[in-house]
């Protein structure tokens, strides 16, 4: 086996622990003392919007993004933070929401935002729109509850994370 392949079969079952304890939390509640600076480079990506095609242009913008840090987690971390009709998108159920009759294509952005878990991006879903629009139990396992999704945002760029919001 030459070395490369040495590094690759390595990481690959370096990952495998850290993927199924990403896979087995469930909506972990975050505070602000939580949120920390963790990369050389943290990113804000703000989902506050309704439209389905925007947020799936936010993704493929994620996907660039991690490409020009080569999809490493210790030169970039990006985190999404949604609230208000942006939460909608990190639903796995759409029923018994105000958007159930929407046609959102949840299975093709919950494989998309699956394969970004993967290089450590992190979906954040305001803490108020999840106890006013009902959503516990309709999310993602892999969302993570924040106090408030404006706050989050804030506070994240106070400790120098930059700002982006797809138009």
């Amino acid at each position: 086996m030459d070395r490369r392949n040495f590094f690759k079969v390595g990481a690959a079952a370096m990952s495998v622990p850290i993927l199924s304890t990403v896979a087995a939390a469930k909506n972990v509640r975050l505070s602000f003392d939580d949120l920390k600076k963790e990369a050389k480079v943290n990113v804000i990506y703000h989902a506050d919007f309704p439209q389905e095609k925007r947020f799936k242009t936010m993704l493929r913008n994620i996907t660039n993004h991690l490409s020009v840090y080569d999809f490493d987690p210790f030169k970039v971390k990006i985190v999404v933070v949604s609230h208000g009709a942006g939460g909608k998108f990190l639903l796995k159920d759409l029923k018994g929401t105000k958007w159930a009759k929407e046609p959102i294509d949840q299975k093709a952005l919950r494989i998309k935002m699956e394969e970004l878990l993967q290089y450590g991006v992190e979906f954040y879903l305001c803490g108020i729109t999840v106890k006013r629009a009902k959503l516990m139990g309709k999310l993602y396992d892999f969302v993570k509850i924040v106090p408030s999704g404006v706050g989050t945002v804030a506070h994240l760029q106070t400790l120098g994370y930059a700002y982006i919001k797809v138009q």
